[in-house]
């Protein structure tokens, strides 16, 4: 304990405050236990050894009383607990120290589930990793139905549920459901439960509005202790039901990231065993899981990505003071396309204002907006949205052929063709009607925002705000300073992604800005392999170490082969040593045809013709150390062109535009530790320690 302490030095304290409730209808007395470390909702409650050692003292005070009925737990307002405190993991050295951390949260938590009394479990708020994990442990749960995050998410940073986690969930829900909670859920972005369907997956017995939910939970507290209620809960089925679902989960995670992740593949182990093995047998393979995992270089790599999108994100680098921004009333949207009416909808629903299409012709334009009214329409049936919001919604979002509606538009983005010279026409005709003020934004994915601003009368008011597809899901905002942006404008950029609830990351303005122009660096060495003669299927392969959302070439499909094309002209077009040209590309281009897979994701033979010819064909593993090679090479120059600020901002990008994965923490980290940032360029991208263990 004492070498815990030192790691943990910097640890915010979760202290654990005992009181007497008198609860009603005679049922006795509870002691509830407060966890709160002195801080607001801003700085959630977590746990190291001293907030551990707390809790642990806490249940001392309580256990034996022959005057208490039963044992709670809440947290402080809005905060349940958010799991182990993440500052102090990174700077474990040793597996026994490891071990330590994972037996002693087990020691803790494990004591409520063993106490003489009922325990009782409060989620008043975000409860996530250990915070969920503590009322896993006690016999009845509630949950507040306003709490908006609930999770188990450690296999997205690297680690598994290991303080009971991964034993007792199942063997409360269900292999199946657990495993969404466990597994599915971390490997969609991190999704997060709301109260309301942990309550419905069986995690909680009882769910109560935010208002009174303290109260409401005392008095149902005290009518399971009388035996006016009986909690009933469906019998777990522990045989085929739930290794089919092993079965199925393993199938998944093997099929998105190849064995790169670990952690995931530990968690379906203890879950697999979890339906045979004694609660001590469960928990000792828990804490094995962690001692392996937390000293690995895939937690250290999590735990780097974890920090970046947690904090980076929230305070871009570059960005100017944000009492510069201007404020934005009403919007203006320049095309009425599929990428157009998303974006309508964003603005519509994140900024509650006014935002106006604009198209050539009548049936373009009631196509885009009726787009996007549909997906309002989706969003109610859903239930996300009230009927009173979805009409104020639709109202919102207008369409009009003529660029005067944008007079009194306080920014107006375009996302018409992908084309130099459409752009310019298009802003040179929109600064026509709108005021000096007004920014005009470029959703272009590659072009030059400099070269598009020339010749207007106020270049100073163009700026790249480059979004990825689906609007909806992907979280960065490339947004691209041009050569004459001013500062006004770019804090007015920052203040609306922001508002968007988007990540912003301020680049230079490069050919292809940062994620374009990394991916069309990996597939232009990709597909010149297959160019030269690799099997389409082995060039795919070669990828699958990284553990990527999805391979090359499915990627290329997903874009579509026109747009990679196009891209990659521009990036020959400056770049032409580093960005070869491939005549194989332009012919499935020429085709039609979108993407190399036939519906049935088999290879479709007219594209293996059209790729056929090489006579230098490439095993897997050339082709992965040539593709490594080519990316280390571009991050360095990118960085040295300055591009972004740092490493970091690449890594952020790739996290968020991408759907890099976590585990590799980006793309500088892995190209460090696999020795090919040295090799290539000399040195490592970022310092030992900073996404790797220490030394």
């Amino acid at each position: 304990m004492s070498s815990l302490g030192e790691v943990f030095a910097d640890e915010v304290v979760t202290h654990a405050h005992v009181r007497d409730v008198t609860l009603p209808y005679g049922a006795g007395t509870l002691a509830l236990i407060t966890l709160d470390n002195g801080h607001d909702h801003t700085k959630p409650n977590t746990f190291g050894p001293g907030g551990l050692g707390e809790l642990d003292a806490a249940i001392d005070t309580v256990a034996g009383r022959d005057d208490v009925a039963a044992v709670a737990v809440t947290g402080k307002p809005f905060i349940f607990a958010v799991g182990a405190d993440l500052k102090g993991v990174p700077l474990v050295r040793t597996r026994d120290d490891a071990l330590a951390i994972a037996r002693l949260g087990h020691d803790v938590f494990r004591r409520l589930g063993e106490l003489d009394v009922p325990s009782f479990a409060y989620y008043n708020g975000a409860a996530m990793g250990g915070g969920v994990e503590i009322g896993l442990h006690c016999t009845y749960r509630t949950i507040s139905s306003g709490v908006p995050a609930f999770a188990l998410p450690e296999t997205f940073l690297g680690l598994v549920p290991g303080w009971g986690g991964t034993y007792l969930l199942p063997n409360l829900i269900g292999a199946e459901n657990a495993l969404k909670v466990i597994i599915d859920n971390p490997l969609a972005q991190n999704r997060m439960l709301r109260g309301p369907r942990a309550h419905e997956l069986g995690i909680a017995d009882a769910i109560f509005e935010p208002a009174d939910f303290l109260e409401e939970s005392l008095a149902w507290t005290a009518r399971v202790l009388t035996g006016e209620i009986t909690v009933q809960r469906p019998e777990v089925d522990t045989g085929k039901a739930w290794d089919d679902a092993v079965a199925m989960a393993r199938w998944n995670v093997d099929g998105r990231l190849h064995g790169a992740a670990p952690s995931y593949v530990r968690a379906l182990d203890l879950i697999a065993a979890a339906k045979d093995r004694t609660r001590d047998e469960g928990f000792a393979a828990e804490d094995e899981a962690l001692a392996d995992l937390i000293i690995s270089d895939e937690l250290r790599a999590g735990l780097y990505a974890f920090d970046l999108t947690q904090k980076r994100a929230k305070k871009p680098a570059g960005a100017p003071d944000k009492a510069l921004a201007r404020p934005v009333a009403k919007v203006g949207v320049v095309g009425a396309g599929l990428m157009a009416s998303q974006l309508a909808l964003l603005f519509a629903r994140r900024l509650e204002v006014p935002v106006v299409l604009t198209d050539l012709d009548r049936e373009r334009l009631d196509k885009g907006v009726g787009h996007a009214h549909a997906e309002i329409d989706k969003l109610l049936g859903k239930g996300r949205l009230s009927p009173d919001k979805a009409n104020r919604l639709k109202a919102l979002i207008t369409g009009s052929l003529g660029k005067d509606a944008f007079a009194e538009a306080d920014f107006v983005i375009e996302a018409v063709f992908e084309e130099m010279a459409v752009k310019r026409k298009v802003f040179a005709e929109i600064e026509e009607h709108v005021s000096a003020e007004c920014v005009l934004a470029t959703n272009t994915s590659s072009l030059s925002v400099t070269e598009m601003a020339a010749g207007l009368a106020h270049p100073e008011r163009v700026v790249g705000f480059h979004f990825f597809n689906p609007v909806a899901v992907l979280p960065l905002l490339e947004i691209v300073r041009g050569g004459q942006t001013d500062e006004a404008t770019l804090a007015t950029t920052f203040a609306t992604g922001k508002a968007l609830k988007k990540s912003c990351v301020l680049v230079k303005d490069a050919p292809a800005f940062v994620v374009n122009r990394v991916l069309l660096r990996l597939l232009a060495e990709i597909v010149q392999a297959v160019d030269e003669g690799t099997p389409i299927e082995t060039a795919e392969r070669a990828a699958q170490p990284l553990g990527l959302p999805m391979p090359p070439f499915v990627l290329m499909g997903l874009v579509g082969p026109a747009i990679a094309l196009h891209v990659n002209e521009t990036l020959h077009g400056a770049f032409p040593d580093r960005f070869p040209l491939s005549g194989n590309l332009a012919k499935l281009v020429a085709s039609g045809k979108p993407g190399v897979y036939l519906p049935d994701f088999s290879l479709d033979p007219e594209v293996v013709e059209i790729f056929g010819g090489g006579t230098n064909p490439s095993t897997e593993e050339q082709v992965l150390d040539r593709a490594l090679s080519a990316l280390a090479d571009e991050v360095r120059i990118m960085l040295d062109e300055g591009v972004v600020a740092a490493p970091e901002d690449i890594d952020l990008c790739m996290l968020l535009g991408a759907g890099w994965p976590f585990h590799l923490g980006g793309i500088t980290p892995y190209l460090d530790r696999t020795g090919v940032a040295e090799r290539v360029t000399g040195r490592r991208f970022l310092a030992p320690g900073a996404a790797s263990p220490p030394a």
